[in-house]
């Protein structure tokens, strides 16, 4: 089998490509096509499986919750690299910070004046009926008013190569491990591949997020100290709780290790004894984080942390209630909510979006269910979502009676034909479609992570590309 017969199979068809639609970055084209023609597929495999048994053997894992036969996946891993050429990650690094920005004045308003309600500019039940406000948080003050510090931006690429952003992840956006150990992968097991091509670096995101955390300490304290919360060992991103925690140098702490005194202050337990803790990075969701205020039943959670909390001796983060943002609905206002806050038009564009809430749009997408997507709009990693083009006709009557029985559970939006990139299978490279998760941080100021997640749908044709629907990832290239 000759070298060329890496690419012999390789057909984007009408999509764009993120390697050959380069365009103006042609050199990336032709550099990385030259690179990797140099590889036989059988060789390539070869090593590439060699790869995912060394993800598997240092436990870098995750959990499918309804595949009671597998507790212990690894994402599967695809070594052909996602190149983003410096032009083009300058817009997307400003337009991420542009939009966390709005996000963090949206949360700051409706927890305090309700400004942007009260013109009408967001409809109001939208925000206070929705199942993610917290009314708790009203008049709760925040450090620069820093709802989220950790942000995840979900990014596609449209057939014309435009970068549309999808949605938006403010609660606890995961996968952050997966883009550092995809670079050290490809740095052990493909070296020749990276040798002398310029990229961004993407190690120092631990130094980065304990950075920006210490930013948003109490005011008081002098030497504030974090720790990392999980629900623990059966959590779906046990791996990456572990794996951050160890990148900032802090405790990974379960609910059990912490306590708050009679003056609401927050303590960690120790073999020294009681250690202060001033910044809480929790990876556990509201209804479980305080069992005083939200679900009693709560093993995973501290008691009275919410009154640390207002008490101003402790910061969570991300912030309770910061789900509120990314509900799938509120995402159809963010060009409003940009331009309302910091009067500037949207760096990055959102997908069309239709409000099933609305009855306008809920007549549209009724007698259009077989041209769009439809999305349960509390839902994430993929799940609920119904392809109109590419349902059966049951899967359509079905979601057509869910619609009309609820809503305001949904929103829908046209298929997107996602951008593709050349992806390994054991006959040569054929084209998967791709997305991007870049990462904000945000303290006093945001900074990006460059490049971000690339996850893959690895099955051929399929668009959903999320670890829990059977997606994988490979390592992306901001080049310099």
């Amino acid at each position: 089998m000759g070298a060329s017969d890496l690419f012999s199979k390789y057909d984007p068809g009408e999509n764009f490509c993120e390697i050959f639609g380069q365009g103006e970055n042609a050199a990336i084209r032709d550099d990385l096509h030259d690179r990797l023609a140099a590889y036989r597929v059988k060789a390539l495999n070869k090593r590439n499986r060699a790869a995912e048994r060394e993800l598997h053997n240092l436990g870098i894992t995750f959990t499918v919750y309804s595949d009671a036969g597998a507790i212990d996946r690894i994402l599967p891993f695809d070594p052909i690299p996602r190149p983003i050429a410096s032009n083009d990650w300058s817009v997307l690094e400003r337009g991420c910070i542009q939009r966390v920005t709005a996000l963090n004045a949206f949360l700051t308003d409706v927890y305090s004046d309700q400004k942007i309600l009260k013109d009408g500019v967001v409809p109001r039940e939208l925000v206070v009926n929705n199942k993610h406000f917290r009314p708790e948080m009203v008049g709760v003050k925040l450090i620069h008013n820093t709802y989220t510090h950790i942000s995840g931006v979900d990014l596609i690429r449209d057939a014309k190569g435009e970068f549309l952003v999808l949605e938006d992840n403010c609660r606890s956006p995961s996968g952050v491990s997966y883009v550092i150990e995809n670079r050290h992968l490809m740095m052990r097991s493909f070296p020749d591949l990276m040798e002398g091509v310029r990229i961004k670096p993407v190690s120092d995101y631990g130094q980065q997020l304990r950075s920006k955390l210490l930013e948003t300490a109490p005011a008081s304290v002098d030497n504030p100290q974090a720790v990392l919360l999980t629900p623990g060992v059966f959590n779906s991103a046990y791996f990456e709780h572990v794996f951050l925690a160890r990148e900032m140098g802090v405790p990974l702490v379960e609910g059990r290790d912490l306590i708050v005194d009679d003056d609401d202050k927050v303590y960690m337990k120790s073999v020294s004894g009681l250690q202060p803790i001033h910044i809480i990075y929790r990876r556990i969701d509201d209804a479980f984080l305080d069992p005083e205020v939200f679900r009693e039943d709560s093993m995973l959670g501290v008691p009275g942390v919410m009154r640390a909390l207002k008490a101003g001796n402790v910061t969570i983060a991300n912030a309770v209630g910061t789900g509120v943002a990314d509900d799938k609905a509120v995402y159809a206002y963010m060009p409003q909510i940009i331009e309302y806050y910091l009067g500037e038009q949207p760096i990055l564009n959102n997908v069309k979006t239709y409000i099933c809430r609305d009855r306008d749009d809920l007549a549209y997408v009724l007698d259009h269910l077989d041209e769009l997507v439809v999305k349960p709009v509390g839902e994430s990693g993929g799940y609920g979502i119904v392809i109109g083009p590419k349902a059966s006709k049951s899967e359509l009557a079905d979601v057509r009676a869910a619609l009309k029985e609820d809503p305001e559970n949904y929103i829908a939006q046209p298929m997107i034909e996602l951008s593709v990139c050349p992806t390994l299978t054991e006959k040569g490279l054929g084209a998967r479609h791709v997305d991007l998760r870049p990462f904000v941080l945000t303290g006093k100021e945001s900074w990006v992570l460059p490049g971000g997640l690339t996850r893959v749908a690895m099955r051929e044709g399929s668009l959903i590309v999320n670890s829990s629907q059977g997606g994988g990832s490979k390592d992306t290239w901001v080049m310099q």
